[in-house]
């Protein structure tokens, strides 16, 4: 399941959709031309319009030819999105460089750019966008141009103050698109583990009603396999005494009635056990939970606390199952000896305590356990064992009505403890689902 891990930004669910994009620059379009109009017209600033006229139209040119050559629908491969946002990020800065650099109050915008990439694109891209983001911020430091302004009045920024401007405009890019990296990583991982959770959870659902599909095959193959052994005795008794055929007939009904047998067993084990295979007490469940786990080298203790004939019996829950058997799992690969399992149960509470004597939870581990990949127990621990299968496991529980408390040990004893705890009517055969 680390596989997981690997985030794909070239996939097409992270690729940018360009009508998105179209509509962006539109936007911005729309906002450059009203801002050229009103500081020529209304504000009547001198300015350079006409190369300003140009730079627009042609942001507006490429974006109409996108609109008309590719369908709304259409997905920008990360390289296409890559050269795109770079045009607008160097039609924007020329746009500035030639209406006062760093002093024209739009100047903080050539970061839109870096921050959609850094959101949407992979990190081998948003790099070379953000450095050349760095080139025109400093290249807008040193225009030559001055800042449109009332005519016969020339503004001056002093040095220090444009150095300012520079500083604040290269941290807040920088900043901004690494926060959206991490947040955009962070929701990437919990949606590709939570579409592993509903895998393993389809696939255990899956695997409990194999039951019910072995027993629908023997009812549907039980009339064609009648008939077949009612033909095969038929011919026994016209073909038994020829030679050429006695043999093949023989065969073909110890078979036929082999097959029916088969199928009796299935029908029968299925009527007598259907109950049993639907219905757990929590007994039976900790048992079939404990079972795979029994032959690693590590004792497994079980600790009942309370009587088997007030237990709480539920509906066989796959979802329990692989949570707890993941929870057990990661105890043992972590005991050096023993592992612990505790179950109480009172009339409002159901409680299952799982105990290891490894070296238990480094303190950052604490702190992070919930996210989709935490990769350790220790700081020295290499072999992992907390990657996506806890995530995975604390999800499923959670959706039985557990809750979930991750610890140490307390006093002299290290190791780990791992408590679920339900209400009881969430464990009881009307509750679970």
């Amino acid at each position: 399941m680390t596989g997981y891990q690997d985030i794909d930004f070239e996939g097409t669910g992270r690729r940018l959709r360009l009508e998105t994009l179209i509509r962006l620059r539109w936007l911005a379009v729309a906002g450059q031309t009203i801002s050229v109009l009103v500081v020529a017209l209304w504000l009547k600033f001198p300015l350079p319009w006409l190369p300003a006229a140009v730079l627009i139209a042609l942001l507006a040119a490429v974006n109409f030819f996108l609109a008309v050559r590719f369908p709304p629908a259409h997905r920008l491969t990360p390289t296409s999105a890559f050269l795109l946002l770079a045009f607008d990020l160097c039609q924007l800065t020329a746009l500035l460089f030639i209406t006062g650099g760093l002093a024209n109050p739009f100047a903080p915008l050539v970061c839109v750019p870096v921050i959609i990439s850094s959101s949407l694109q992979p990190i081998r891209l948003s790099l070379p966008l953000g450095f050349l983001s760095f080139i025109g911020i400093t290249a807008l430091a040193f225009t030559p141009f001055p800042l449109p302004w009332f005519p016969g009045t020339l503004l001056v920024v002093p040095p220090i103050l444009t150095a300012g401007f520079w500083f604040a405009i290269v941290s807040t890019t920088a900043f901004a698109a690494f926060y959206s990296y991490r947040v955009s990583r962070e929701a990437t991982e919990l949606s590709n583990a939570l579409q592993a959770t509903e895998l393993i959870l389809q696939r255990e659902k899956h695997l409990s009603q194999l039951d019910g599909l072995a027993a629908a095959a023997a009812h549907e193959l039980g009339t064609p396999l009648a008939t077949i052994s009612v033909v095969a005795r038929e011919m026994e008794r016209e073909l038994g005494s020829d030679d050429r055929f006695r043999e093949d007939v023989q065969l073909l009904r110890s078979q036929s009635e082999r097959c029916r047998d088969i199928l009796r067993r299935l029908t029968t084990l299925s009527t007598e056990e259907e109950a049993h295979m639907r219905v757990l007490p929590l007994s039976s469940l900790m048992e079939e939970v404990l079972a795979p786990h029994r032959e690693f080298g590590i004792r497994l203790n079980l600790v009942e606390n309370g009587e088997r004939e007030n237990e709480p019996v539920g509906n066989r829950n796959p979802g329990i199952l692989y949570g707890l058997g993941n929870l057990l799992e990661n105890a043992v690969d972590h005991a050096r000896e023993e592992v612990t399992v505790t179950v109480s149960h009172t009339p409002e509470r159901v409680s299952i305590v799982i105990e290891d004597d490894g070296d238990g939870y480094a303190a950052d581990i604490l702190q992070r356990i919930g996210d989709p990949y935490v990769t350790r127990r220790q700081k020295d621990d290499r072999a992992g064992g907390l990657g996506l299968g806890l995530f995975i496991a604390k999800t499923l529980l959670e959706r039985s009505g557990a809750k979930l408390t991750f610890g140490n040990r307390t006093g002299d004893r290290p190791g780990a403890r791992v408590s679920v705890d339900w209400p009881r009517a969430r464990m009881e055969a009307r509750g679970a689902k």
